[in-house]
């Protein structure tokens, strides 16, 4: 009879998986803590610029400020210009994202939740959307505009920003509206609601993370714009802010402590509202990847 002799240890122990991912820790958030300190690098130069005077800037561009100068952010908020380029921004974003939101709902429904003939192709037609940026179409675009007589016009800006971002909208969308049971809306036809009253009163509530997310996108999206309304816009007085401060630089391009004033001016509502809905984006995208 063979008796069974413990194996001769090897003097090597395998780390368990608490050991690994206690070993992984420190390295992931030291990579991580890198990548903010790039990214957070140039904004923070940006803003502390702005306190500065030309001269330190030209002695030093990369200092700190020594006297705070906050005389330009005062000039900048008490100017006009800026104001009315906020108001136009705030108006093309606003506009924007709530025909992007509708709109795109309203087509993710009928694509998520029938069946109907060109469906998946009319499905495949939006995702492939998403391979063709607007920098690719900007000439053709451009002629499109001018054809409707929409040059140097906010609607000229809306309306080809609202068919930019539907593809996204409606990927984002359709997981959400197909994880709604089906169960849900037989009950509801059953108590006889309607299509138009299962939508408003079941799917629009249930599909609100959906909603902000893609909200958001388009909001942030509408206000950071450059190259539309640069195409299209030609009056100052119609200018978004990217489009301002463009302009801004030109006028004052001597005055680099101001420029970065207005820079950071016109960059921090976009930055309060990302920040501020941060949450929903990722509660959002995680819940249309899990749909």
């Amino acid at each position: 009879m063979s008796t069974l002799t413990p194996r001769a240890s090897t003097g090597l122990v395998k780390p368990d998986r608490h050991t690994k991912r206690s070993l992984g820790g420190p390295a992931i958030y030291f990579l991580a803590l890198i990548l903010i300190a790039l990214t957070l690098t140039p904004v923070g130069y940006i803003i502390l610029g702005g306190f500065r005077t030309n001269s330190e800037i030209t002695l030093d561009p990369s200092g700190f400020p020594i006297s705070w100068q906050f005389g330009n952010y005062i000039d900048v908020l008490a100017s006009n210009v800026f104001w009315r380029q906020v108001g136009n921004s705030a108006i093309s974003a606003t506009v924007t994202t709530f025909f992007v939101v509708v709109f795109g709902l309203m087509a993710s429904f009928a694509l998520a939740r029938y069946n109907f003939r060109g469906r998946g192709a009319m499905y495949a037609v939006f995702a492939a959307g998403l391979m063709f940026p607007m920098t690719v179409a900007i000439t053709p675009l451009y002629i499109l505009v001018r054809n409707l007589g929409l040059m140097n016009t906010l609607g000229g800006v809306i309306i080809p920003q609202i068919a930019f971002a539907l593809p996204v909208t409606i990927i984002i969308m359709v997981p959400f509206l197909q994880a709604i049971p089906n169960e849900l809306q037989e009950a509801a036809s059953i108590d006889g609601c309607s299509r138009i009253g299962f939508f408003w009163r079941m799917v629009i509530p249930l599909s609100k993370a959906g909603v902000i997310t893609v909200g958001i996108l388009a909001f942030i999206a509408s206000w950071n714009s450059y190259l539309l309304p640069l195409f299209i816009l030609s009056d100052e007085a119609i200018y978004t802010l990217p489009l301002g401060v463009q302009s801004f630089a030109s006028q004052y391009s001597v005055d680099t402590a101001r420029v970065l004033a207005f820079t950071s001016l016109s960059m921090i509502p976009a930055l309060v509202f990302f920040s501020l809905f941060e949450r929903k984006i990722v509660g959002g995208l995680t819940g249309a990847v899990k749909g």
